[in-house]
């Protein structure tokens, strides 16, 4: 990126609405996706704790219900970090929106 010849103004950029509104689409979708993982993974070792006759249930031989849920934490990982990556593509063109009107140019 080419930057204009003055430096920016932070601090009038920090109180841009356009600024604004990128952080609170970022927030909006990480805030929620972090309390969601942290309490799906949090939930194998607390029902292993305290339901393990629950746990311990088979569901296909000798797999057990702690062993699918163990395994659904890979898969939970993985959409989580696909739907991070579609929800970025909109974070990076409000961003190239934002430092476009500020006189950056994209080197794309």
């Amino acid at each position: 990126m080419a930057a204009p010849t003055n430096p920016p103004d932070w601090a009038s950029i920090e109180q841009s609405a356009d600024f604004k509104a990128l952080l609170a689409a970022k927030r909006r979708f990480i805030i929620p996706a972090t309390l969601f993982f942290l309490v799906y993974y949090m939930a194998l070792p607390v029902m292993v704790g305290y339901f393990p006759a629950l746990m311990k249930k088979p569901v296909w031989g000798a797999v057990n219900a702690a062993y699918v849920f163990a395994l659904s934490q890979f898969l939970m990982t993985f959409v989580m970090a696909a739907m991070y990556v579609r929800r970025s593509r909109q974070w990076d063109r409000m961003e190239s929106e934002l430092l476009a009107s500020l006189g950056f140019t994209s080197a794309h």
